[in-house]
């Protein structure tokens, strides 16, 4: 395993998580044909990104490296 642990962090995960939630609930509204769930679908997805970037600024996500100059 590489030492800059690249998206082992609770905000990473719980990024991936709801936007594998979202892409599931579009995928189903389109197979049944509901428009409106799709929406829902896209608004987790895109939500999972503003989640993941507030938990990341919360100290839950990877910190920034610090250089050796």
């Amino acid at each position: 395993m590489s030492a800059s642990a690249h998206g082992h962090t609770p905000a990473a995960w719980t990024g991936v998580i709801i936007a594998f939630i979202g892409f599931i609930v579009a995928g189903m509204a389109v197979v049944a044909a509901t428009p409106w769930l799709f929406w829902v679908g896209i608004a987790l997805t895109l939500a999972s990104a503003v989640i993941g970037k507030a938990m990341q600024m919360a100290g839950l996500g990877k910190r920034p490296a610090t250089s050796g100059h």
